[in-house]
C-alpha cells in the first residue's frame, strides 16, 4: 500500500483540534444541555457543534470527499476518499466532566485506512498516523508495548456492564487486569503502549474508524472479534499484536448480547 501525503495527515490532525478546542467551551459548564437521541444514549450541544465544524472545513476543503458522521446524515463523494467522524466519543465522560473523552477522525482511500486521529483536548494529548508515515503521540513516534503474555497484562474496554457473562469470565479467567478507560481514550493508550489491549463487544463504525491505520502504524493490530481487519464489523479488538490472537481465541464463538 502506498503512503499518503503528509500534508493530509497534518490537516486532520489541525481541524481535530480545533474542533477538541470547541467541544471545551462547554466542558464542565453549567450551560450544558443534554439530549436523548433515539437509542437513549446522550447528545449535546458540543457534539452538534464540533460535528458541523469538521463537515463545514472538510467541504470547504475537500469538496469531493465523502463524509460519514455520528449526528448528521452521511454526504456522497466522487473522489474515492472518505472522512469518518465521531465529534465527542465519550459523550457519557463528557456530560460527566471526566477529561477522557475524545475526538475522533479517520480517512480511508481507495487503499483502506489513511488516516487517524484521537484527541484528547481536556488532557491535551493527541494520537495520530497515517498510513506509511508511523504513530504519534504529540507529535513524538509511539509505540505499543513488548509484553508477550496475556496473563498481567491489562485490557481496557468502554465498559463492562454491556459485557455478556461469558465474555466476562473469559476475560477473568486470563489473568489480565480489566480496566475501564474507555472510548476512544482506551485505544491511545494501546496505541502507546500503556495498555496492553482493549476490546468492545459492540461499537458503531466512526466509534473506532480510527484505529485500524493507528493501531496499525503503532507497531499493533486492530480487528473486530471475528479477526477481519476492519472498523465496520461492530465489534473491537486492539491489541499489541503478540496478544492479538490469545484474545480472539478466548472471545471465540461466545454470545456478545
Amino acid at each position: 500500500m502506498t503512503s499518503i501525503e503528509p500534508s493530509l495527515l497534518e490537516t486532520a490532525v489541525d481541524l481535530v483540534r480545533e474542533a477538541g478546542e470547541l467541544t471545551l467551551t462547554w466542558f464542565r459548564s453549567a450551560s450544558l444541555e443534554i439530549e436523548r437521541k433515539h437509542d437513549g444514549t446522550p447528545v449535546t450541544q458540543a457534539d452538534k457543534a464540533a460535528e458541523r465544524f469538521l463537515r463545514e472545513r472538510i467541504q470547504a476543503q475537500f469538496p469531493d470527499d465523502a463524509i460519514i458522521g455520528e449526528e448528521e446524515a452521511d454526504v456522497e463523494g466522487s473522489s474515492g476518499r472518505t472522512w469518518i467522524i465521531d465529534p465527542i466519543d465519550g459523550t457519557k465522560a463528557f456530560t460527566h466532566g471526566v477529561p477522557l473523552y475524545t475526538n475522533l477522525l479517520a480517512i480511508d482511500d481507495g487503499e483502506g485506512p489513511a488516516v487517524g486521529v484521537i484527541n484528547m483536548p481536556a488532557l491535551g494529548e493527541t494520537v495520530w498516523a497515517g498510513r506509511g508515515l508511523g504513530c504519534f503521540a504529540n507529535g513524538e513516534v509511539t509505540r505499543v508495548s513488548s509484553r508477550g503474555e496475556v496473563a498481567g497484562s491489562y485490557l481496557s474496554s468502554c465498559g463492562f456492564d454491556y459485557w455478556t457473562d461469558a465474555m466476562l469470565r473469559a476475560a477473568h479467567e486470563t489473568g489480565a487486569a480489566l480496566r475501564t478507560w474507555g472510548d476512544g481514550y482506551g485505544y491511545a493508550l494501546v496505541a502507546t503502549g500503556r495498555v496492553d489491549a482493549m476490546c468492545d463487544p459492540q461499537v458503531a463504525l466512526w466509534d473506532v474508524a480510527p484505529m485500524p491505520v493507528i493501531l496499525r502504524e503503532a507497531g499493533g493490530r486492530f480487528t473486530d472479534l471475528e479477526g477481519a481487519e476492519t472498523a465496520a464489523g461492530g465489534t473491537g479488538l486492539a491489541t499489541n499484536g503478540l496478544l492479538h490472537d490469545e484474545w480472539l481465541v478466548r472471545f471465540a464463538g461466545l454470545p456478545r448480547h
